[in-house]
């Protein structure tokens, strides 16, 4: 189990690394993200992509097919660990607080691309090393 921050799901979108290692590993890991993780994606997005010359639509579309290997954590789940998650977030952003109460929650690792998540008591794995887990995971 993963739980992805907002911005590997925005990657997915984007690019093509992230998308094919959910895709490469779906069958064997299971994928979360927040429900604020896909809210964010989904605000963020549009910007992004008509800044690159992307048809927004089309992106959205792609982060809608996302749900398909990406559960979607709710609430009601991960609040209950808010106070913890934001005390250990406290001095960064501690508005992720919803990404490290999921994790906590499912007791899995992180997958990030933003520092603040690192020394917050949960493994992270960033882009560049995540195969590693996921493989691991896989038992390939």
């Amino acid at each position: 189990m993963l739980v992805l921050d907002a911005n590997i799901l925005i990657r997915a979108v984007l690019g093509k690394r992230v998308r094919t290692l959910l895709e490469r590993y779906a069958a064997t890991v299971r994928f979360f993200a927040p429900d604020v993780a896909f809210a964010d994606a989904q605000e963020h997005l549009p910007l992004i992509l008509s800044k690159r010359g992307i048809d927004a639509a089309a992106g959205l579309a792609v982060l809608e097919a996302l749900s398909a290997i990406v559960a979607c954590v709710e609430a009601d789940l991960y609040e209950p660990l808010e106070l913890i998650a934001r005390r250990r977030m406290r001095s960064r952003d501690e508005e992720d607080w919803p990404i490290l109460a999921a994790a906590l929650a499912l007791d899995c690792p992180i997958w990030t691309e933003d520092a603040d998540f690192f020394g917050v008591g949960i493994a992270t794995w960033t882009t560049d090393r995540v195969e590693l887990f996921l493989a691991e995971v896989a038992g390939s």
